[in-house]
């Protein structure tokens, strides 16, 4: 197993009588993508912000690399990088130039601020673009060259704070190729957002909090587990489904749930191929089915089973 990078314990927040984060807990090892999410308010913000030094915990440690991460200048705070939600750029400044501008805060000057700058635009894939003001690029290439800007001294663990809010998806999958990119390379990533299918396709390890808690601090598939449905069918019928057909379903091998809405079956299942037996058992019926369609169990799933699904403002 590799080593542990970053450890927070214990990590608790309050603001006023409002407690924030309560007592949390994870780890993040080396060359790990953890996906960190939560319902709007749920603490992940205060989170963030004191993983990254920025916010004083009330209680709790946070260490990255045996270094106790604390407000200020520390040697352990220049491990990290952060990208913002909020763009941190300066809009009459070349790409090139606010990269410098960065490396010079860590710095880094000279040739090797210039070689910094052309491997990290290469990275984020805005090379050709180095001489143009970030004022003339669009959302998406905002948002890539302050990744860039988060590279430039070369950190061991890259915190994201929503870093595809706003972009288009020719965009957002450029972002994702450089973040697997630096996956491969051996970084650490700390991946937050609101898009439950951006977690599940780049994280190795989920930590769900509410309410300021951890919920669950496990791997995706440790994760998918928690529901006895792993994989869904819809059928729609060209009649309604009566109660006696629903029981039968429900009777079979593999079902776990079943819900009619008129002619529309929505059916949890136990493993894909179980899908077969339902469509078997309807046949035999004499059903005639209009439509169906399988899918697995989704991230999003898991989240509103944990979290609810009251809407959070």
């Amino acid at each position: 197993m590799t080593p542990v990078l970053l450890s927070v314990s214990k990590l608790t927040k309050s603001y006023g009588a409002r407690l924030a984060v309560d007592d949390v807990s994870f780890q993040v090892r080396a060359g790990q993508t953890v996906g960190l999410i939560g319902p709007n308010g749920a603490g992940k913000s205060s989170t963030v912000s004191m993983v990254c030094g920025l916010l004083r915990p009330d209680a709790g440690t946070v260490e990255l690399d045996g270094q106790q991460i604390v407000q200020g200048l520390s040697e352990a705070k220049r491990k990290i990088g952060f990208v913002p939600q909020d763009l941190a750029l300066y809009e009459d400044l070349s790409a090139r130039e606010n990269l410098k501008l960065f490396a010079a805060l860590y710095g880094i000057k000279g040739a090797d601020a210039r070689r910094r700058c052309d491997e990290v635009l290469a990275l984020v894939n805005l090379l050709d673009r180095a001489g143009d003001k970030a004022e003339t690029f669009s959302g998406g290439m905002k948002r890539r060259l302050n990744i860039a800007a988060a590279l430039m001294h070369d950190p061991q663990l890259l915190i994201l704070d929503e870093p595809t809010v706003g972009v288009d998806p020719q965009s957002r999958n450029a972002i994702f190729d450089t973040l697997e990119q630096l996956k491969a390379m051996g970084r650490s990533l700390i991946y937050t957002s609101h898009y439950m299918e951006e977690v599940e396709r780049l994280a190795d390890h989920i930590v769900i909090i509410d309410h300021g808690k951890v919920l669950a601090d496990e791997s995706p598939a440790a994760l998918f587990r928690r529901l006895p449905a792993q994989a869904a069918l819809r059928v729609e019928l060209a009649d309604p489904a009566l109660p006696p057909l629903c029981e039968g379903i429900r009777a079979l091998a593999g079902v776990k749930s079943v819900d009619a809405d008129g002619g529309v079956l929505d059916i949890g299942l136990a493993r894909g191929e179980d899908a077969l037996a339902v469509m078997g058992f309807l046949e035999r019926q004499g059903c005639r089915p209009l439509h169906f369609a399988t899918a697995r169990t989704k991230l999003e799933d898991i989240f509103l089973n944990l979290t609810g699904r009251s809407l959070r403002d």
